[in-house]
């Protein structure tokens, strides 16, 4: 494949538009209408529908771009390595990430981000499901679950602390619990399936306590709104309850039998000897903003 070829094909991809795409080349409309035919005849495939004004891919088109923006980066790092290419990180970057975790602490920050690199044009897939980086087309995935893919790099961001909390109106209510078995009795709350909660008892012991939700949520910020309207106990990730805690809309509850988490927030990418500037860029700006010891823990009324 021409490179020269990929670059106008994704400008299209991108712009919606070959006369935009042309214009951004700085060539004319009927040649890159002529490169992108001739394009499609060597590679057997029809890559963009065409009409008046716009231009959009078709099924072949959408499955070409990702591997075509991958092989202009590869490009964009030999010439890096030469000394030569653009100085910036630029491109498309692909990011998946955790729904509630991009909303909470990485969605807000992105304006820094683009502030700092305004060539790196971002495409986040934010979803709770565990995306096939190489399939969809990702550059970089945050994820909770530990590495077991050779074939991907990862670089630890942050640990992801659990606490027990309650509204101070539902504790007052029902009391406080003093120990695990005391849940018994008590309405717990339920993030999705994680209905096993750990905890460590007064002499280092291991104590697995499964509750029976009367409330089960497959959304961390919507169980935690619901145990701030007193509607029971919920085990939270702290980089979801902090500001409720800090504001004393939670109380952390069983300080004695603290919560034991195995998880920790992981930022992935493929494995490659040169990453893109635009990966590496994210990646640094990723663990400077979450680690060693993240923000959101920082002060937090946690036993």
């Amino acid at each position: 494949m021409d490179f020269d070829d990929l670059s106008l094909f994704v400008r299209i991809a991108r712009l919606g538009s070959i006369s935009a795409a042309a214009r951004d080349l700085d060539i004319t409309p009927a040649t890159a209408s002529a490169r992108l035919a001739a394009f499609e005849k060597r590679l057997g495939a029809r890559l963009v529908h065409r009409t008046t004004r716009l231009a959009t891919l078709t099924e072949d088109g959408r499955a070409l771009l990702p591997h075509a923006e991958h092989l202009l980066d590869i490009a964009a790092v030999a010439q890096a390595a030469l000394g030569r290419g653009a100085t910036a990180p630029s491109g498309v970057l692909r990011i998946a990430a955790p729904s509630s975790f991009a909303r909470l602490h990485i969605v807000p920050a992105l304006p820094e981000f683009t502030a700092r690199y305004p060539e790196v044009r971002l495409d986040m897939r934010i979803s709770d499901s565990i995306v096939d980086l190489v399939e969809g087309g990702f550059d970089v995935a945050v994820r909770y679950a530990n590495l077991d893919d050779s074939s991907f790099v990862a670089r630890r961001l942050a640990p992801d602390r659990r606490v027990l909390v309650a509204s101070p109106a539902y504790l007052e209510r029902h009391g406080h619990p003093r120990s695990p078995d005391d849940l018994d009795t008590h309405a717990c709350l339920a993030v999705g399936t994680l209905d096993l909660w750990t905890f460590k008892g007064p002499d280092g012991e291991t104590i697995a306590k499964r509750v029976a939700p009367s409330l089960r949520i497959n959304d961390g910020e919507a169980v935690r709104d619901a145990a701030c309207a007193g509607l029971g106990i919920a085990l939270m990730a702290t980089w979801c309850a902090a500001e409720e805690l800090r504001k004393g809309e939670l109380v952390p509850l069983l300080g004695d039998f603290p919560t034991v988490s195995t998880q920790t927030l992981w930022v992935i990418y493929p494995s490659a000897r040169e990453l893109a500037p635009k990966v590496r860029v994210f990646i640094d700006w990723l663990v400077e903003r979450f680690g060693p010891e993240p923000y959101w823990d920082r002060g937090l009324p946690v036993t």
